[in-house]
């Protein structure tokens, strides 16, 4: 694999990775957006294959005990979360440029096995604005609001193991840092 056709897009929780990376995808076809693997329940409007691929505990560890995982990690002390290796390997070897986004620990591991891959933190332009943005899409209970908030401070202090830090103030204007740091632009 090789790793300079990899980039990483992680930050806490509610900061607008998928909001991002939808963006990216519905814009720039030549980037291939990795699909993660989850044990959560789809929030309405995700599609399996498309969002993510939802999959069982049982089988999520299958994947893990085969090494079939480039990442992976339980996020927020609930559900499980990771890249499967296969897909990441196919889209390098068809020379598409591969953007990941995926979560802090999962970075954490993808660094480990591709150091020179592009890490890119994604920052909220203030705090208070992410607490606005996880309370206001109402995905969650208040307990696990408050339990993804505390996870997001612990995120929020790891921006400086990554490269570049973009901060998601304007989704077109991130996306269009974030594929230019790639090495693309628009058509």
């Amino acid at each position: 694999m090789t790793a300079a056709s990899v980039t990483v897009l992680a930050g806490p929780t509610a900061v607008g990775k998928g909001t991002v990376s939808t963006y990216i995808r519905d814009n720039y076809p030549d980037v291939w957006l990795s699909v993660s693997a989850t044990t959560r329940e789809p929030r309405p409007g995700e599609q399996d294959g498309v969002h993510y691929f939802f999959v069982g505990p049982e089988k999520f560890h299958q994947l893990v005990d085969n090494d079939d995982m480039l990442e992976w990690a339980v996020v927020h002390g609930r559900n499980s979360y990771g890249t499967i290796r296969s897909t990441v390997n196919d889209a390098v070897a068809n020379g598409k440029k591969v953007l990941l986004e995926i979560d802090l620990q999962g970075a954490r591991q993808v660094k480990e096995t591709l150091p020179d891959a592009k890490f890119v933190f994604l920052a909220p332009p203030s705090w208070d604005e992410l607490v606005r943005r996880l309370i206001g899409r109402g995905t969650e209970t208040a307990d696990e609001q408050q339990r993804r908030l505390e996870t997001a401070k612990l995120e929020l202090a790891a921006e400086s193991e990554f490269d570049v830090t973009i901060v998601n103030d304007d989704v077109p204007r991130a996306a269009e840092e974030l594929v230019a740091l790639m090495g693309l632009k628009n058509d």
